[in-house]
């Protein structure tokens, strides 16, 4: 039995380093894509929102500053802020500011029947000269800060200029990375481990996620994210017609959205020459409840694997790709048990007098091991970090940041373990995450339901 266990482990570990070595030669081989002018598309966002008072005025002022003739789309989902109010003084005195308004028992259904509601109120509103092929629609999360740059690259030759793109993914930075005192003055040892934690959420982004998208462009599989995502009005409309609406009912309603875009035939890419900021997570609390719903929602999506295998629009390697991601909470529980049984029958064996009989019980070779499968892949993402997002960060702070995303990945242990635990208790509802700028309000933080 300890065999069994120490060769799926094995198995598992070699299949992972081979991933990581697969992802990280795009990344650094990746060439910029090419701006194109923003003017020849009509754009509209999509901001969806559930009591975000604290932010959403200072985003609206942000995009129709930054962006100016773009529409606004604000969904309020029924809040019990001042959100609604807010939303429809600025709708008053800017033609381009929309609010749609849904309420119970209609309202916090999920952030795709939001998005949905958003996206039939915007149709109603379009006239009959409007090309769907160049309306472009952007999902941006209320706190979102898209960079000044990013309509351009979205308009480039090898984006939306490709008629065969239906939809991009912009990367993702984490905007209070270097706040120094997250939590207020007076907590410095609270601030320290705060600060990690901020930045090892924007190396997950920058490096892992990117490099993820990286060879994904290259197997024609690039996953969308719910903050910075772009997609053409024509094919939204492709997919409503075929699947009733563009966004589905899966907690990762966007990776669900980017894989409908490739079912009906149209290509996916990855922005990584500009960027959306979002704030950074400083409670660990509320980050293990975020990641929750994310691996919830990844498994939620194992239901597009016969289509994605039999859909004659995925290259071999994209369904390699696809199948591997899908499949990977799977993998990881499988080799989080496998790891489990050998120490369970590695003590058993030594309580009973067996000794040190293992295959594995030389140290050094325990040790090497360790190193290679179990450290390596996660802390070569600190100096990767330096080099391609920090170059001006010392290599003392790039160890650093090897030391804590070592320290950090294993998070995706306790998120799996709970994802798995609330789909087989059929508890599928969520409240928001809350914002860094409300956790001085009542109200719930970041509660499962």
């Amino acid at each position: 039995m300890s065999a069994i266990a120490q060769g799926i482990a094995i198995f598992l570990m070699i299949s992972f380093i081979a991933y990581i070595v697969s992802i990280v030669v795009p990344y650094f081989r990746r060439k910029p894509n090419p701006a194109g002018d923003s003017t020849e598309f009509e754009w509209h966002f999509l901001i969806p929102c559930r009591d975000e008072a604290a932010v959403i005025g200072n985003t609206i002022d942000r995009v129709t500053g930054t962006f100016p003739n773009t529409h606004v789309w604000v969904i309020d989902d029924d809040s019990e802020d001042a959100t609604s109010a807010i939303v429809q003084s600025y709708a008053e005195r800017n033609s381009f500011v929309h609010l749609v308004q849904r309420r119970l028992p209609n309202a916090r259904t999920g952030k795709g029947d939001a998005l949905n509601a958003a996206y039939h109120a915007m149709l109603r509103t379009l006239g009959p000269e409007v090309d769907p092929d160049r309306l472009i629609v952007c999902v941006v999360d209320a706190d979102g800060e898209l960079a000044s740059n990013v309509l351009e690259q979205a308009a480039g030759p090898d984006v939306f200029g490709n008629p065969k793109v239906g939809a991009a993914q912009t990367s993702v930075w984490m905007k209070n990375r270097d706040d120094r005192e997250p939590l207020g003055p007076g907590k410095p040892i609270r601030n320290f481990y705060t600060r990690g934690l901020l930045r090892m959420q924007d190396i997950e982004f920058r490096t892992v996620i990117a490099a993820m998208q990286s060879l994904r462009e290259k197997t024609s599989s690039v996953g969308l994210g719910g903050n910075g995502q772009f997609t053409r009005l024509s094919v939204l409309q492709k997919i409503a017609e075929e699947a009733g609406e563009p966004w589905h009912g899966a907690l990762l309603e966007d990776y669900e959205l980017g894989v409908h875009v490739l079912l009906a035939g149209y290509e996916n890419r990855h922005i990584l020459e500009s960027y959306v900021a979002q704030e950074a997570l400083t409670s660990t609390r509320r980050l293990l409840t975020q990641r929750t719903r994310w691996a919830q929602g990844n498994i939620q999506c194992i239901k597009y694997l016969p289509e994605i295998v039999k859909s004659k629009h995925f290259s071999n390697s994209g369904v390699v790709e696809s199948c591997y991601y899908l499949i990977l909470p799977f993998l990881q529980m499988i080799g989080l048990l496998a790891w489990i049984v050998f120490a369970v029958l590695f003590f058993i064996n030594l309580a009973s007098g067996g000794g040190l009989s293992f295959d594995f019980t030389n140290i050094g070779w325990v040790l090497l091991m360790s190193l290679i499968f179990g450290i390596l892949p996660f802390a070569m993402w600190g100096p990767i970090y330096k080099i391609r997002c920090e170059p001006k960060a010392s290599w003392w702070q790039a160890i650093g940041w090897s030391i804590g995303m070592w320290l950090y990945v294993y998070y995706m242990y306790i998120c799996q373990v709970r994802a798995f635990f609330r789909i087989f208790s059929g508890r599928n509802g969520w409240l928001k995450t809350k914002r860094n700028a409300e956790l001085h309000l009542g109200g719930p933080v970041a509660k499962d339901t």
